[in-house]
């Protein structure tokens, strides 16, 4: 019988320390593994993946400083279904571990140059290897979206018969839609009792969605990275998947997002892989207001033009002046640097606006605010 689950509660498995390293050009210090993994933890995070042992002596013994950090968090490190891969993670003191193996027919007979039966003799030696050693493992199917479902749903049964708790679903080039999605993921719910994990990539920008449909078939656990970090387009983000599923879906993951921002701006320096200023939930622009209707709706009520408070995650609203401002807006900014205007006022200074944003393609600050009223008020009112 698989066992009851909370169907408003998923877990967060986070891989920006693993597949988000893959980005290429990231390559984190030891010493950044760390305060990633405590910004994580710290926000709430329950599982982190870690590293990839195979790849050497400094790659085990930065995965072992986490581990020694005790960290209140389930960690995980990946590794293929190969004698060396297995190995090295012998000498990793983490509590999971993430076997992968293709399980796609361009994957097996191009890639490995093997069958199906090789992918299940190989799933049956490994996955009673790894438990041997005391892991827990998750059997990764890479490819798995690629692949035809009736046989990852064999190589799910396959890997539960020997002892795995978990299959991770993984579409590797980013090629599913939420709606075929939903149909793989219900599938496999159907066929087994194993957790089930969805490990989405951003190729066609569906990661995040990809990932909530998952969820609504049935996957008890979703692999993010910070800032949707990842090779080539990135995975789903953890700031979009953990704010999705509780605003539009009121699912929990136990992440407390008001650490978002610091640990956005924290791994985009450790990467050096800036955040866009319109990336969603985290990019400076997000909370940006300018046009004004929005502004104007915002001053009455915020739930007029926003669709969760920004203080949930550590961040507040914005509001610039500019070319689409109105005189609600310009009354607001002004009252802000200390200064009453009329109505009248306003507008004057509106179209002084407006002016230097044509002007300069930027918003004015408040030096520049301040010289406008001069020119526009102020010295008016001395002619006068």
């Amino acid at each position: 019988m698989r066992t009851e689950r909370d169907s408003n509660m998923v877990t967060i498995n986070d891989t920006t320390l693993r597949d988000g390293e893959q980005t290429a050009g990231v390559a984190f210090t030891a010493e950044e593994k760390i305060r990633i993994a405590h910004a994580l933890v710290t926000a709430g995070v329950s599982e982190l993946e870690v590293g990839v042992p195979v790849m050497g002596e400094e790659e085990c013994e930065s995965i072992n400083a986490i581990a020694e950090q005790q960290l209140q968090a389930g960690l995980m490190v990946w590794g293929r279904m190969h004698e060396a891969d297995m190995s090295a993670i012998s000498r990793c003191k983490v509590d999971w571990v993430n076997l992968s193996i293709p399980v796609s027919d361009i994957h097996i007979s191009k890639k490995l140059e093997k069958d199906r039966d090789w992918v299940l003799r190989t799933v049956r030696r490994f996955v009673r290897e790894a438990t041997g050693m005391g892991y827990y493992v998750c059997v990764g199917g890479e490819d798995s979206s690629r692949a035809d479902i009736d046989f990852v749903r064999r190589v799910a049964e396959t890997a539960q018969d020997c002892g795995a708790l978990r299959f991770r679903f993984a579409d590797t080039l980013g090629i599913l839609d939420p709606f075929t999605t939903f149909e793989r993921i219900d599938l496999l719910r159907k066929t087994t009792d194993l957790q089930i994990e969805i490990h989405a990539h951003d190729d066609f920008g569906l990661a995040t969605a990809n990932s909530l449909a998952a969820v609504r078939a049935g996957a008890t656990h979703v692999n993010t990275t910070v800032n949707g970090l990842g090779e080539r387009a990135g995975n789903a983000p953890l700031e979009e998947v953990v704010m999705s599923l509780r605003h539009l879906h009121g699912v929990e993951t136990g992440v407390d997002m008001y650490f978002c921002h610091d640990l956005s701006n924290m791994v985009a320096k450790a990467s050096g892989q800036g955040v866009s200023a319109n990336k969603s939930i985290v990019g400076s622009a997000v909370f940006t207001h300018e046009a004004g209707i929005h502004v104007d709706g915002l001053l009455k009520n915020p739930l007029n033009y926003q669709p969760f408070d920004p203080a949930e995650i550590g961040m507040a609203h914005r509001m610039v002046l500019g070319k689409h401002s109105g005189a609600s807006a310009v009354i607001r900014a002004y009252a802000d640097i200390g200064i009453v205007l009329s109505k009248g006022e306003a507008q004057r200074i509106l179209s002084r606006v407006r002016e230097f944003s044509y002007r300069t393609k930027h918003s004015p600050e408040q030096d520049d605010l301040h010289q406008i009223y001069f020119e526009t008020v102020a010295c008016s009112a001395s002619h006068s």
